[in-house]
Formats: structure tokens, sequence, C-alpha cells
């Protein structure tokens, strides 16, 4: 589990079809071998380090729903996991993406960026205003979106754009895109027909119930 803060930019060394190579001298301190972390939101296992580096390996799986294979990817937020008693500053982020995005456009407006996106359906559904999204595993508040979700935006901060990757997206440039947990438990019980007569109403929980109690 992550918050989506992230602590550092690292860079790509090697990859080949079943490993990274990345390089973050100022983060492998903070790493043993076996340990989970996020990198550019995917959940990624530490199987090697050095004084410089670490290694992870990669599966056809997660090459298949990534951006990983890009050979012009060069740079990638890091973010260690979360230990009990850490401080919360984003929002829970487990590292298992739900889809690809791209960029569509970028304004700045005063000192902070206008970012805008588009997402694919699978991640759309769980795209709301003032809702969180994980952006190549960075916590952001999403500050409107279309009724589908497929295209929306964030405002970024001059802190959070100039200590990320975000400055480094192209136009058309893709990234990972992570709903925020809640949502998809959220419909999921929506859509469960198999309620138990234990649960918070005898038919489930609909949309009238969230509203009455708060969550509309």
């Amino acid at each position: 589990m992550f918050t989506g803060l992230v602590q550092t930019i690292g860079i790509i060394e090697h990859r080949d079809r079943d490993r990274l190579v990345i390089y973050c001298p100022d983060l492998v301190a903070n790493i043993a071998i076996g340990d989970s972390v996020a990198v550019n939101g995917v959940c990624l296992t530490a199987t090697y380090i050095s004084d410089t580096n670490f290694v992870a390996d990669v599966s056809p799986e997660t090459l298949g729903r990534t951006n990983f294979g890009d050979r012009k990817l060069k740079y990638v937020n890091l973010e260690t996991a979360l230990a009990v008693g850490d401080k919360i500053g984003g929002h829970f982020v487990s590292g298992h993406i739900d889809g690809m995005g791209k960029l569509s456009d970028r304004i700045l407006l005063g000192n902070s960026w206008e970012l805008s996106f588009e997402a694919i359906p699978e991640v759309a559904r769980y795209i709301v205003f003032k809702g969180s999204i994980a952006i190549n595993g960075i916590s952001l508040t999403i500050s409107y979106c279309n009724d589908s979700g497929t295209n929306f935006r964030v405002a970024v901060i001059p802190h959070t754009y100039d200590h990320t990757t975000l400055k480094d997206l192209d136009i058309g440039g893709s990234v990972h895109l992570e709903g925020d947990l809640l949502g998809k438990y959220v419909e999921k019980f929506l859509r469960s027909s198999n309620i138990s007569q234990s649960s918070l109403t005898p038919t489930g929980v609909t949309s009238a119930f969230l509203a009455e109690h708060g969550w509309g």
C-alpha cells in the first residue's frame, strides 16, 4: 500500500523482457530485498539492491498493462511502501493500476499547472469531480471531468510539478492511472445482488442509501 506521495525520481538504467534496473542512490538505503516499491504507480518487488540502484522483476502481464516496454521512458516516480504509523498525506494507492491514459493538454495558471488527460473506460468509471486519482503514482485531485470520466483535469502545484515526472510528459504521452480504491468497493456493493440480510439495508447498498447517509 502507498499514499501517492512521490519520494524521488529514479532513472531506468537498463530494461529487458523480465526486469528493470532503476538508479536511485538517495532511496536505496530505505529499500530491502523483497520490499515493494511503487514505480510510476506500479507495485514492483525489489529483487536486488546495490549502493546506487535496485532491480525489479516484471512479468509479461505487467509489461502488457504498462508503458515499461517503451524505450523512451527514462524517468520514473518512486515511493516505498507505507509503514504502520506513517502519515497519509495523499490517499490509499494499491499500486495495481486500472489502465492507461494520456496527457491531452497543459496550461500554466499563475505559478501552477492545469493538466488534462484522457482515460480509457475501465478507468473513467472511477473518475469523479473532486475525487482522488493516482497518475504515474502521484496522488492528485480531479478538478474537472466530463460525465463519463474519459476526459478530466487536475491542478498541480509547483512543488509536485517540479519534483515528479509530470514536467517531463509530452502531449500525447501515456500515463498509468489508478482510480480511488473506495470507489471500486462502492461499485461492487451497488452491483451485488447477493447482499445478505445482515448487511446495512435489506435490499443492499443503493445510491439513495448512500446519499441519505452523506455519500451523495
